[in-house]
């Protein structure tokens, strides 16, 4: 069951019948970002589809999905977007971004203090805490930059075993900060003059808003453009290497996103969300939790330190959201920026209905393709050894 063809055949088939339970059930409220997750993860569980964990056995149905399809759902949701738009929401989610950065660090140290990392993991407790500093900051990037510069790959079930605990967290989290919004806009505190509104967008299908006529003339515009754009941006990324090819996609999405003829092509928005839900259905088969058994001792050990981490994070910037009344939909979107990635922040906002915040969503996440790296070798150098 690896082949693409059936997997993506059964990928578009969650979609499809996720969005009709939407549309037709008290499912609504909870939003078809988080139902393809939950679905998707139950079937990969079961054996109807191949999970994605095991970097030795990579998925290529679910490697294009990740390389190819993400990058095309950034760049095809940022062309409609007006920059004058989200002046007002850039500075306070960059601030909760870097405030969320900073508890995920918090968090690692806590985490291995619970664990007593040293004992329980090893000589390499310090570089495993560095990389998920890193790719809680940041993304995988710096999950494995980390790892090659400690040599933690050549220990195959410590680098396999972590790969599995951060899918599975990735995974939680996800549903976590798609469900706190919604569940705590009634009781959160607002500044004066805030309106329930500009908290979270209406609870609505997303059939309105996705609909469009689309000729296939549109269709092959918009592929021609998005794959273009992704061609073009890994190319720069090679001459410059030091900087992630996302940053380039996002540079080259604003400039056309600046011409009316382009910024209004019809199928952006309805390419640009099933891409985006074929990225969640593989961040749910990531979910394996079948793996964790073959662990053993090590793999709880990696499971609470990672439960910890994430909890640590969470508080300290739900706890910092609340005391200063941002919205709780900003410190959702910070907070899934550094643990899932600039693309996992963009279908948040979607998802609750924040168009104004999808462009923040994807700067923060650049912004922590470039820090994760630095903050995890620090937290790897500096903090950790102290636990030693």
């Amino acid at each position: 069951m690896t082949e693409a063809t059936y997997i993506i055949g059964v990928l578009s088939a969650v979609v499809f019948l996720t969005e009709l339970l939407v549309r037709r059930t008290f499912l609504k409220h909870l939003g078809t970002a988080l139902l393809v997750i939950l679905f998707t993860a139950l079937i990969a569980n079961l054996g109807l589809l191949p999970t994605g964990t095991g970097s030795d056995t990579p998925i290529p149905a679910y490697t294009f999905v990740f390389n190819t399809v993400a990058p095309l759902a950034i760049f095809w949701l940022l062309l409609p977007i007006n920059l004058k738009d989200i002046l007002k929401a850039g500075r306070s989610i960059i601030i909760m971004f870097l405030l969320g950065s900073v508890a995920t660090a918090v968090g690692v140290f806590v985490g291995m203090w619970v664990i007593d990392g040293s004992e329980s993991i090893g000589p390499l407790f310090n570089a495993i805490g560095g990389m998920f500093v890193g790719t809680y900051t940041g993304g995988s990037v710096n999950f494995n930059t980390l790892g090659l510069h400690y040599g933690v790959m050549e220990e195959g079930m410590l680098y396999g075993g972590s790969i599995v605990v951060d899918n599975i967290v990735t995974t939680l989290w996800m549903i976590l900060t798609l469900a706190i919004p919604r569940a705590a806009a009634h009781i959160w505190p607002k500044k004066p003059g805030a309106e329930m509104k500009q908290l979270i967008g209406e609870v609505t299908t997303g059939e309105e808003e996705d609909t469009e006529t689309v000729h296939p003339v549109d269709i092959g515009v918009v592929l021609a453009l998005g794959l273009g754009a992704v061609w073009l941006s890994e190319r720069i990324a090679t001459v410059l290497p030091s900087i992630p090819s996302a940053l380039f996609l996002t540079g080259i999405a604003l400039v056309l996103a600046q011409i009316p003829g382009i910024s209004r092509l019809p199928g952006l928005k309805v390419m640009g969300m099933f891409a985006v839900y074929l990225f969640l259905c593989v961040i749910g088969a990531y979910c394996d939790i079948g793996a964790m058994n073959g662990l053993g001792e090590l793999g709880v050990t990696l499971l609470i330190f990672t439960l910890v981490t994430v909890l640590v994070h969470g508080l300290i910037v739900y706890g910092l959201a609340w005391a200063f009344r941002v919205n709780p939909v900003i410190a959702s979107i910070a907070s899934q920026a550094n643990v899932g990635g600039g693309t996992s922040a963009l279908a948040l906002a979607r998802s609750l209905g924040r168009e104004d915040l999808v462009l923040p969503s994807i700067l923060i996440g650049s912004l922590g393709y470039a820090v994760g790296t630095f903050l995890g070798f620090w937290v790897a150098e500096s903090w950790l050894p102290l636990l030693g």
